[in-house]
């Protein structure tokens, strides 16, 4: 290595081969100096970037100038972990594993070269499922060898499929603490250095983001690779329901009944009649301008940023409630299916006409108790997220319980019935059952069950799961309960860490169903608290019923009847949801653990 005053010469870039770039066998390698580390060859292959410390003096003079290299310094990172590559100002670069004395002696006075950065990511030591921004910044004398590597390593880059372009990017400002804009600011530079184009729509009121998701043309929908929500699981329920409620051609559902009546038909055409339970099914038959961006679609996808109160999507689908590893799992193009439900409100009260209102839910829909909570923290949004602990605490000594009618689909296999059976053999299996947790199949990244791809029935939508209609029946359930909740997902959060179900799936088409009978407050206490534990059983209670179906019909008995559905208030005396298996795409990848 070559020294000539105060400047720092590294060794020549050899790029082999000289022919233009191919990204399948090119090879580049650069003698340079690396931030924080020291001199080192830089190596590019077709799938990765490596580095190896050039030792600057031999062992003997290293040793005893007191040189020391760092062993767990990262020496290579992959291609597909790369997000940016950045030329940089001329500029210092740092030698901090080398004692002053040291620094001063080989390298001089003067550290400014030209400079280029490497943005990637790692995964946290304590927890696998987050991932930290990384950045590994070169230099070199000739400003344009490292031009060179930033041309290269972005003609490569852009060889990376399923990587965004364009976004449509929603930001609540009033999610949660109140940090929604905040949250975007810190994410927005990954963004930006990505190349993403993000046009950002910071909302002004509630339901904006509907509005402008339910009326924007197939046109300017399909310029964008995605939608991102900055906010929490209510605000993705509002983007989410904008983009299906107008393009979403969904088939009939299943029912309890064949019967029909001629006279909702004649006045509603786009349902047919009640079935047993008094509810009815709708039909969308749209034949407007959404046609020209079919559902599902396998492209497009939606991202959530985390900035709410709870972010349980977030939880189930990336692993970890932090900003960064949404950012990253976005820009780096990550996909995972997610099951959605439909759930149909037919009726508001008992005396109400039949008048179908649609909601989709990605997460879960709740009854009795989850409805009083929703109802109630609306009174103390001053508090913030703590309404809900509040308001939780109000409900659960208040310790109501509502008549109803649940019917929902027994799907007859092994794998399905397992759960219902459980419930139906008493407390010897139960036991066996809790036993024997670690053998429950969890969802997690690369899930062998989600990436079975999901059935497209000849509707035009995606199916819930039609090979199974034919098998099913219908079972009812009445009496007084505590609490009716459908899961979509685990709906793992901080406070209840393995969720209300731990092995439910992101998209195996099937709807957790959990019916918590009237029981004396001590037992519904103990049912709670376990929830907040992990490796627990919360679902083994005798008064706990727990059913994996695709379907399920609601009826109440009492005058006034709340669900939360997505956390928003839901007002439905009759409700039937069904699922749809895969519908939408997320930019994530699944937790790791």
């Amino acid at each position: 290595m070559e020294r000539e005053g105060n400047d720092c010469v590294v060794g020549e870039t050899t790029p082999l081969p000289a022919a233009p770039f191919d990204a399948e066998a090119s090879i580049l390698s650069s003698t340079l100096l690396l931030d924080h580390v020291g001199e080192v060859t830089l190596t590019f292959n077709s799938d990765a970037l490596s580095w190896k410390l050039v030792e600057p003096l031999d062992n003997d003079v290293s040793a005893c100038l007191g040189f020391k290299y760092d062993s767990n310094v990262a020496t290579e990172i992959k291609l597909s972990d790369i997000y940016a590559v950045e030329l940089n100002n001329h500029g210092l670069i740092h030698i901090s594993n080398l004692p002053h004395a040291t620094e001063c002696l080989l390298l001089g006075h003067d550290l400014k070269m030209y400079r280029f950065t490497v943005h990637g990511y790692v995964r946290s030591k304590n927890q696998p499922s987050q991932w930290i921004l990384a950045e590994y910044t070169f230099g070199h004398k000739d400003l344009q060898t490292c031009q060179m590597w930033v041309n290269q390593l972005n003609v490569s880059l852009k060889h990376e499929v399923g990587r965004p372009r364009n976004l449509l990017v929603f930001v609540h400002p009033r999610s949660g603490k109140g940090n929604g804009c905040s949250t975007w600011e810190a994410v927005a530079p990954i963004f930006s250095r990505a190349k993403v184009e993000t046009k950002v729509i910071v909302t002004e009121r509630a339901g904006q983001a509907f509005d402008v998701m339910s009326s924007i043309t197939s046109t300017e929908l399909n310029s964008y690779d995605g939608v991102v929500a900055v906010g929490g699981d209510g605000f993705f329920n509002e983007i989410l329901n904008g983009f299906l409620s107008p393009r979403l051609k969904a088939p009939y559902p299943p029912t309890p009944s064949n019967e029909t009546s001629a006279q909702y038909e004649e006045q509603f055409p786009l349902i047919s009649g009640p079935n047993e339970s008094g509810a009815t099914i709708l039909n969308w038959n749209s034949e407007d301008k959404a046609a020209e961006f079919p559902v599902p679609n396998e492209w497009f996808r939606f991202g959530i940023i985390p900035a709410g109160s709870t972010d349980a999507i977030v939880m189930c689908t990336t692993g970890a409630r932090d900003p960064i590893t949404s950012a990253l799992q976005i820009v780096f193009g990550k996909r995972v299916h997610l099951d959605i439900a439909q759930v149909v409100r037919w009726k508001r009260t008992p005396r109400s006409e039949v008048e179908p209102n649609v909601r989709y839910a990605a997460s879960f829909s709740g009854y009795g108790f989850y409805g009083d909570v929703i109802t109630e923290s609306e009174k103390y949004r001053w508090m913030g997220p703590t309404r809900y602990d509040y308001a939780g605490t109000m409900v659960f000594l208040r310790h109501r319980s509502y008549e109803a009618e649940i019917a929902y689909l027994d799907v007859e296999s092994d794998e399905t019935n397992l759960t219902s059976k459980r419930n139906r053999e008493g407390n010897l299996l139960r036991a066996l059952r809790s036993s024997h947790l670690s053998e429950r199949c969890i969802c997690r990244i690369n899930c062998q069950v989600c990436k079975e791809k999901p059935n497209h029935a000849s509707f035009g939508v995606c199916s819930p799961t039609p090979s199974l209609y034919s098998e099913a029946r219908w079972v009812r359930a009445k009496g007084r309960f505590l609490s009716v909740g459908a899961a979509v997902i685990s709906c793992r959060n901080e406070k209840a860490p393995d969720g209300l179900v731990a092995d439910a799936h992101l998209s195996d088409g099937f709807l957790h169903l959990i019916l918590i009978r009237d029981c004396s407050h001590a037992s519904y206490l103990w049912h709670l608290t376990q929830l907040t534990r992990r490796g627990a059983s919360p679902l083994n209670f005798k008064f706990v019923e727990h059913h994996k179906t695709p379907a399920f019909t609601f009826t109440s008995s009492g005058k006034e009847s709340v669900w939360n559905v997505d956390g928003e208030i839901f007002e439905a005396h009759q409700l039937s949801a069904q699922v749809f298996r895969g519908l939408v795409c997320l930019f994530a990848s699944g937790p790791e653990v």
